[in-house]
């Protein structure tokens, strides 16, 4: 239970679904737990059950792509702990219903992606790296995910800047490791989120569980637990990967599920 023991960690998106699992599993390993999300009664509910569970935490409000207020994030956090050795940086996102495909996309939602998902990654570790780089060291994770491996028929800008957040994600691996400052991503694939639950059918999310190599769709919890080995020092040599939790969507070939009505019966 002492894997981060004495290390404090910043989650942004900390409200609800992954990133709240995340602080959770990150506070009963031993962490000091910074949570941040815009929806200030959701974080602060994620703090509660943290500190009900015996762990110490700040919940913040954020708006990760006004530079302004991501500085401040940090400098709260500092505030209130005195260093920064873990930053998840797991906000982002598009709206469903307007990042369609190429010629029906709305611009405005592109350039909101860019900033929702890219340019909050940028601004939370240029302003946590300074503070990582003092400590000795740090841990870095950026939530990416499957959309910015393969190509889809909708959602457009969200592949786009998910591929974006996979790239930036070893260029700051790349620039940092020789002041022992990791970074790595996270790509999930299906997660019951609400999230989830709230922008596709349920045709859709039973089609996501058919077509994975697992028979079940991930939890907030698979993904919160990949985090918390990306943040401990299990991982001290990994950086510069992506690690795909996708419960095994990515890896087959798109008519496996139904040749398995050809296996002989008892396979």
């Amino acid at each position: 239970m002492d894997r981060l023991k004495e290390k404090v960690s910043l989650i942004t998106g900390a409200g609800s679904g992954i990133g709240r699992a995340a602080a959770r599993l990150m506070s009963a390993q031993g962490a000091l737990v910074a949570v941040a999300d815009r929806d200030q009664s959701a974080v602060q509910e994620t703090a509660r059950l943290i500190d009900a569970a015996g762990g110490r935490s700040l919940a913040m409000t954020v708006d990760v792509m006004d530079e302004d207020s991501v500085a401040d994030m940090v400098s709260a956090t500092i505030r209130e702990f005195g260093r920064l050795d873990v930053l998840c940086n797991h906000v982002g996102g598009t709206n469903p219903r307007v990042d369609l495909d190429l010629l029906r996309l709305d611009m405005a939602e592109f350039d909101r992606a860019v900033a929702l998902n890219v340019r909050s990654t940028l601004l939370g570790s240029r302003y946590a790296l300074p503070h990582m780089i003092q400590a000795g060291g740090g841990s870095i994770i950026n939530t990416a995910s499957v959309a910015g491996l393969v190509g889809d028929v909708l959602q457009i800008s969200y592949g786009a800047v998910k591929a974006a957040v996979i790239n930036l994600t070893k260029s700051i691996a790349v620039q940092y490791g020789p002041y022992r400052v990791r970074c790595n991503a996270v790509a999930p694939g299906a997660v019951v989120t609400p999230a989830l639950l709230a922008n596709l059918p349920q045709d859709v999310v039973d089609d996501l569980r058919r077509t994975n190599a697992l028979p079940y769709l991930g939890s907030p919890e698979d993904i919160g637990h990949t985090m918390v080995f990306l943040a401990s020092d299990e991982s001290r040599y990994l950086t510069g990967q992506l690690l795909v939790v996708d419960g095994g969507m990515t890896i087959q070939s798109p008519a496996a599920p139904g040749r398995r009505t050809m296996l002989p019966p008892g396979g």
